[in-house]
C-alpha cells in the first residue's frame, strides 16, 4: 500500500530522504504519525526512525533547512527533535531492547527497522512508511497493524504477557488507546493485562496519573475506567475508586452502584466541558461514599456527611497521584464539598439568605458546580429527571435574582481585617476573625444591607460585646483603607 503524503508531510519526506540518501542511512516515518493520519485523525508530531545515529540525521536535516534552526538532543536517550513548519519531529535510531524482571527502562543496542517494529507496543503504533530509493511512500507492515486500525483493535505485535511485564506502562497505554479511539482490546492482548496487572508496581505514579489524565480527556473517560476495573489495574492504582462498585442489599433495600453512577456523572459533564479539574471534580465527587455508607433500618442506606468526607479525602488523593497541590486541588476540594448544596435547596428552601452563602461559598465557581451538580442526575425516570431539572433552573433564577439585587457575585464582605485592626487598634487575633465572621454572616442572613455603613455599624456592635472600643471615634475608616 502507498502512503499518501499530504505537501508539507511530502516536503518533509523529501528532504529527509535526500539527507539519508547522502548519509548512507535508510529512514522511515513510524508508529503515531503512520496511525493518526491513516485515521485522519489531526496529528503535528512526526517521529524518524533512521538505520544509523538518529541524532547525526537530525543535525543533518537541520543544516539542510537553515543554519540556524535549532536542534534539541537527549543524548540519553539517543533522540533529537527540531521543527519543520508547523511539525514537530524527533529522529532516532532504529534499535532493539531487553528488559529485566525489576525495571521498565531496557537495555537497548541498534538494530534494524525489524527490530524497532518488534519492540513497539501495538500492531498499530508499529506502522512505518519508508523514505528511501527502494520503499519510498511505501507502508511497511509486518504485524498487519492496517487491518487492525481497519477492524478498530489493540493488539500487541508480539505475545501480550512478555510486551506487558517488559513495560508494565503498555498496559496503562492499551486502555487508553480504547478509550480515545473507540476501539476494542483484542482477547488474548485483555487477559495479557489480567495475567501481569501486578507488574503496574514498577511504573512511576507520574507516568501511571500521565495515563489517567489522557483518560479523563477523552470523549466517553467511562470507557476506559471500566476496563481499568475489570482487568484489576484500578484497585492498585486507584483502590478508593474501585471501592465505589458494588451493591450492598438488606431487608430487601438496596443503594445504587456508586462507580457506574461516578462514570455515568463523569460522562455526562464531558458532553459539556473539557476542563480537566470539573473531570477530576467529577470522578471524586462520592469518593467517600464507602467510608460513610450506614444501614437504617427505617430509611435504608445513607451516606451522611460523604461531600465533606470526600473534600478531606482530595488533598491525600492528590499527593499520591501526583497531582498539583495548589488552587486546581482547593478547586477540586471545592466541587466535592458543594456537589449536595444546590440538591438540598428545594423551592420552598430557596430563600435569599440560602442563595447568598451559596454564591458566597461557590463563588467565581458557581457555574461550574450548577454544571456538575445537573450532571449528577443519571436517574432513567422522565418524570424524576424532569422535577430535577426544573428545580434547578428556578435555582439559577433566583441566583441572578438575589446576585442582582446583592451585587454578590464574586463577593466579598465590606469589611475586612485591616480594616477591623485600624478602627479597634487591635493585632491580628481571635476577635478580628470573631467580627469579621459576624458580619459576613449578618449581610448573608439580610440582616443588614450589602452596603459598607451597615456593615461598619455592625462591626462596632459586635467589638463592643468583645469590650473593644474604637480608638479615635472621629476616624472612621474608608471604604478603600
Amino acid at each position: 500500500m502507498t502512503f499518501e503524503f499530504t505537501a508539507q508531510e511530502k516536503r518533509l519526506a523529501d528532504l529527509v530522504a535526500t539527507v539519508a540518501r547522502e548519509s548512507n542511512m535508510r529512514a522511515y516515518i513510524v508508529g503515531g504519525h503512520v496511525r493518526d493520519r491513516l485515521l485522519n485523525r489531526p496529528t503535528q508530531d512526526v517521529d524518524i526512525v533512521c538505520v544509523g545515529d538518529g541524532i547525526a540525521l537530525a543535525h543533518a536535516v537541520a543544516r539542510k533547512i537553515s543554519p540556524r534552526l535549532k536542534v534539541t538532543t537527549y543524548s540519553r536517550f539517543g533522540t533529537a527533535m527540531l521543527r519543520f513548519e508547523d511539525l514537530e519531529v524527533e529522529f532516532v535510531g532504529a534499535r532493539k531492547e531487553s528488559y529485566r524482571p525489576h525495571s521498565r527502562k531496557p537495555d537497548v543496542e541498534r538494530g534494524t527497522l525489524e527490530d524497532d517494529q518488534r519492540r513497539r507496543d501495538f500492531t498499530i503504533n508499529a506502522l512505518a512508511v519508508g523514505l528511501n530509493e527502494d520503499d519510498y511512500g511505501q507502508l511497511i507492515d509486518p504485524f498487519d497493524g492496517l487491518s487492525d486500525l481497519k477492524r478498530k483493535i489493540i493488539r500487541t505485535p508480539l505475545e501480550a504477557e512478555k510486551t506487558f511485564s517488559d513495560d508494565p506502562l503498555r498496559m496503562m497505554r492499551a486502555i487508553r488507546f480504547a478509550t480515545q479511539l473507540g476501539f476494542t482490546i483484542e482477547p488474548q492482548t485483555l487477559q495479557g493485562i489480567v495475567r501481569s496487572a501486578a507488574r503496574i508496581g514498577i511504573v512511576s505514579q507520574e507516568r501511571i496519573t500521565a495515563e489517567l489524565e489522557k483518560i479523563l480527556k477523552s470523549p466517553k473517560p467511562s470507557v476506559g475506567f471500566i476496563l481499568l476495573f475489570e482487568t484489576g489495574l484500578l484497585s492498585l492504582i486507584f483502590p478508593e475508586l474501585a471501592a465505589l462498585h458494588g451493591v450492598e442489599d438488606r431487608d430487601g433495600k438496596a443503594h445504587k452502584d456508586n462507580f457506574y453512577h461516578t462514570l455515568a456523572v463523569l460522562d455526562n459533564l464531558c458532553r459539556h466541558s473539557d476542563n480537566i479539574w470539573l473531570r477530576w471534580a467529577a470522578l471524586l465527587h462520592d469518593i467517600a461514599k464507602p467510608i460513610t455508607k450506614k444501614y437504617d433500618p427505617e430509611v435504608g442506606w445513607t451516606f451522611h456527611g460523604h461531600e465533606w468526607v470526600g473534600a478531606n479525602m482530595v488533598p491525600r488523593i492528590f499527593r499520591r497521584l501526583r497531582l498539583p497541590l495548589d488552587s486546581k486541588m482547593d478547586y477540586v476540594q471545592k466541587m466535592v464539598r458543594l456537589h449536595l448544596r444546590p440538591v438540598g435547596l428545594t423551592r420552598e428552601e430557596v430563600t435569599d439568605s440560602a442563595v447568598r452563602r451559596l454564591l458566597f461559598e461557590a463563588g467565581p465557581d458557581i457555574d461550574d458546580l450548577m454544571l456538575l451538580c445537573s450532571c449528577d442526575i443519571t436517574t432513567k425516570n422522565p418524570r424524576k429527571m424532569a422535577r430535577y431539572l426544573e428545580g434547578y433552573e428556578y435555582l439559577r433564577e433566583r441566583m441572578a435574582e438575589v446576585s442582582e439585587a446583592d451585587r454578590l457575585r464574586l463577593w466579598q464582605p465590606p469589611i475586612n481585617g485591616d480594616i477591623i485592626m485600624q478602627t479597634f487598634g487591635i493585632p491580628p487575633s481571635r476577635e478580628v476573625g470573631i467580627i469579621k465572621t459576624a458580619v459576613r454572616e449578618a449581610i448573608l442572613d439580610g440582616e443588614i444591607p450589602n452596603e459598607f455603613d451597615a456593615a461598619f455599624e455592625r462591626m462596632l456592635q459586635e467589638g463592643a460585646k468583645l469590650g473593644l472600643h474604637p480608638v479615635d471615634k472621629l476616624a472612621t475608616p474608608s471604604k478603600t483603607s
